[in-house]
């Protein structure tokens, strides 16, 4: 009984002390424990130390923005709508606090102007350049006309009598008239060839017809007289018959002009004096 009781008193020390080196042993590892981690730091104090707003610089990176302030790039990405793969330009005011309103100015990139398109100029090459022509207007040949035509011939008036009926085609006469007495001398008006000689036309009594060039051929009617025979040349002037009145009422020379073929009006090729 006393042994027993002996070993029980032993027993309670023994237990006491038991739970005092446990109780020791727990406290003695939490405080190592706490003095081992990390202090916790609030996300609120690393919002103070950050501005509201941070303007980007030549150089920065959203992570490296967020790294600068003890941030999160994500946290700020979202902040400032900015998706994947988080570009930023020089320039952007970056949102670094969620309490904080939201400028008014503008984060996006900013857009670039469109370049400038260079206009091409051709330049005039010395080696190539034309020279100008003016346009030629083109010249309008004149009619031509028995005086401007006759400028070939040497014309002279085929009598010195006096006119008494001109050219006049309404009234069918076709030549210039003149009166005179029977023998006056009648002269060829220009160079020629005589191709009719007889008095085959009543109408015109003795007739002579000289042809000449540029298409004219000259009459003299109502001779009394023909020089001249068919085929023979003569000259501006020669004497080729005498004046009469041999298919006519009176004494008169009735000289005609003919340009190809057609009667026109003496006066204008021949001298006015």
């Amino acid at each position: 009984m006393t042994l027993v009781s002996n070993y029980r008193g032993l027993a309670m020390p023994f237990k006491l002390l038991k739970t005092i080196v446990i109780s020791t042993a727990v406290i003695s590892t939490v405080v190592l424990s706490g003095c081992a981690s990390k202090p916790q730091i609030n996300n609120a104090t690393r919002y103070a130390a950050a501005p509201n707003y941070y303007t980007v610089r030549t150089g920065d990176t959203l992570s490296g923005i967020a790294a600068r302030y003890g941030l999160s790039y994500i946290s700020v990405a979202d902040m400032n709508d900015i998706a994947a793969p988080y570009r930023i330009y020089v320039g952007q005011s970056l949102r670094l606090k969620k309490g904080s309103a939201p400028r008014t100015t503008n984060t996006q990139a900013m857009t670039q102007a469109a370049p400038i398109q260079r206009q091409k100029i051709d330049l005039p090459s010395a080696t190539t350049q034309q020279p100008v022509v003016k346009p030629v207007t083109p010249v309008t040949q004149p009619t031509v006309t028995a005086s401007s035509a006759s400028s070939t011939l040497t014309w002279v008036k085929p009598s010195n009598g006096t006119i008494i009926s001109k050219f006049d085609a309404a009234s069918n006469v076709k030549g210039i008239r003149y009166g005179g007495n029977v023998g006056d001398p009648i002269y060829a008006a220009a160079n020629g060839q005589v191709v009719y000689a007889a008095d085959g036309l009543k109408e015109y009594g003795n007739l002579v017809l000289v042809k000449h060039i540029d298409g004219y051929i000259t009459a003299y009617a109502h001779n009394s007289k023909m020089l001249v025979k068919s085929g023979q040349n003569v000259t501006a002037g020669q004497k080729i018959a005498e004046m009469g009145s041999t298919g006519a009422t009176r004494t008169m020379l009735e000289f005609q002009v003919r340009l190809d073929g057609k009667p026109i009006d003496p006066m204008r090729i021949l001298p006015i004096n």
